[in-house]
């Protein structure tokens, strides 16, 4: 059902990207109704405007606050077409149809991001322009909406060479016009209650990249968030779901090492299978990949420096499925872009969410991300021996990786190297016995390297094998009832032992 547009309605913050759109309904006639910074931008384009309060025949009122809440206008978008009680109403009224509403909101966010004062975000909650988008959104059988510039091209689009619209592009701008005034909405919404317990959780996100499946090929799926923000993509295919899936555990993984110095980290199904910190990037990158070469096949490295070419040869001759770094040296693009499908990901910034949520029995858990580590001052030695200033460094660094492994997990370390780890397992004991069989069959010797485990031991027996394998030195939450037969263990043989009070289950 095609409908044409000769009368349009143009109130937007951003003022950008209105040109073609301007030019079009210029070029065809079409009146424009507009107010205030909008309508002298249209008129700088070179279009007539009608203002909105001659329409009206009220001047805006309340510094701004009310220009465009009026029966004139709302009855011109809200008037059903071709139903005989609305055209009766709006002939007795002089209303004038109106069907083109283009809207782009106050920026609520961004205003509130900036670090404003209470008054200047309030002043950033858009009344009128939520009002509009919504009226033209319910009556989008006769009105288009576009809710926000960043369907400004799908409107260019749209209208060809023509001036008129059919009902499945109405109907798609209405769904995408719900959606950005359910997003607008819920973030007023969490800054109001300022962060407290959430009374209404909005999980809405409305820019969306189509995946080509889930998990799994049977599986379809999408991801609803902004990729484009996050990172720059220069060579390879579209991004997987499940390169999503070990993208984001290694940029939270990262993000734990991005200040210090060169660290390259290698994961594979949500979990690092090697991470070094060396004084340059190709060296961190060779001792992450000694860590296990088996598992890094097929996985996504990330550095935390820019990619050099020395790093990027060695790295060349594996296949994995992704990389990333915050820039690529032209020689070091060059030759990684040389296999078609590698994707190579520059990244802009570091994502901080600010809660997780996760689906479950059909409805949503939801937490704050776990934001803290602790590191030498934060912990509390508890054996007779104290770790040596080296090993408290690798206590630190193999506790930044147990945090983000797959509980339960026990993770081994030696002089800034992930040595190997034990990772998703339902006993601990188990978790530190595949560690030590991974370590050896990648040649490391345990001897002088140290343990960080994600929770407390509930008995000795996990010092008492990590001693006989090598460990000197181990971290842990401590809390359970039985810590201290794990201190006298280690107290009998000459292991240290500091504690956290700080559990980092990660399931």
């Amino acid at each position: 059902m095609e409908r044409p547009i000769r009368r349009a309605l143009i109130s937007v913050f951003h003022k950008e990207g209105l040109a073609p759109i301007v030019d079009r309904l210029h070029a065809h006639g079409v009146e424009i109704l507009s107010t205030g910074g909008t309508q002298r931008a249209i008129e700088a384009l070179g279009a007539k405007v009608t203002p909105v309060e001659s329409v009206t025949q009220t001047a805006e009122m309340l510094g701004g606050r009310v220009k465009t809440l009026h029966p004139m206008v709302f009855g011109g978008i809200l008037a059903r077409r071709d139903f005989e009680p609305d055209d009766v109403d709006v002939a007795d009224h002089g209303i004038g149809p109106i069907d083109l509403v283009i809207v782009d909101l106050y920026p609520f966010e961004e205003t509130l991001a900036s670090g404003a004062e209470d008054g200047e975000i309030i002043e950033k909650i858009d009344i009128g322009g939520i009002a509009l988008i919504r009226a033209a959104a319910k009556n989008f059988r006769d009105v288009v909406c576009i809710p926000s510039r960043g369907q400004y091209g799908d409107l260019v689009q749209a209208l060809g060479q023509g001036m008129s619209t059919d009902l499945d592009f109405r109907r798609n701008m209405a769904g995408a016009a719900f959606g950005v005034s359910s997003g607008y909405d819920a973030a007023i919404g969490r800054w109001v209650r300022e962060g407290g317990s959430p009374e209404v959780l909005s999980v809405l996100e409305t820019a969306s990249t189509p995946l080509r499946y889930g998990e799994n090929p049977h599986q379809p799926g999408a991801f609803y968030g902004d990729l484009e923000g996050l990172f720059t993509q220069h060579n390879g295919k579209a991004l997987s779901y499940n390169n999503l899936l070990d993208v984001d555990a290694a940029v939270q993984l990262m993000d734990e090492f991005k200040d210090g110095a060169p660290t390259v980290a290698i994961l594979k199904h949500n979990n690092a299978c090697g991470l070094a910190t060396r004084p340059s990037l190709s060296q961190a990158y060779s001792d992450a990949l000694a860590g296990d070469p088996i598992s890094a096949f097929g996985g996504v490295v990330m550095a935390n420096r820019t990619m050099d070419l020395e790093t990027a040869e060695a790295l060349h001759t594996l296949f994995c499925e992704v990389v990333i770094a915050p820039k690529f040296d032209p020689e070091a693009l060059a030759l990684l872009s040389k296999k078609k499908n590698r994707i190579l990901l520059e990244q802009r910034h570091w994502p901080h969410a600010e809660k997780l949520v996760r689906s479950a029995l059909g409805g949503y858990l939801v937490q704050q991300p776990d934001g803290q580590i602790e590191g030498a001052e934060g912990f509390n030695c508890v054996t007779k021996v104290a770790p040596t200033p080296e090993q408290t460094e690798d206590l630190a660094f193999a506790l930044k990786l147990a945090k983000h492994t797959r509980s339960n997990t026990i993770v081994l370390s030696k002089a800034g190297q992930l040595l190997a780890s034990g990772t998703g397992q339902t006993s601990r004991v188990d978790a530190l016995n595949q560690a030590i069989d991974k370590a050896g069959r990648m040649g490391f010797s345990l001897d002088g390297a140290v343990m960080a485990s994600d929770a407390f031991f509930p008995f000795p027996d996990c010092v008492e094998i990590a001693h006989k394998a090598g460990i000197a030195a181990v971290v842990q939450p401590g809390g359970s009832i039985k810590d201290g037969e794990s201190v006298a263990y280690c107290d009998a043989h000459g292991v240290a032992m500091v504690t956290t009070g700080v559990r980092h289950f990660r399931h």
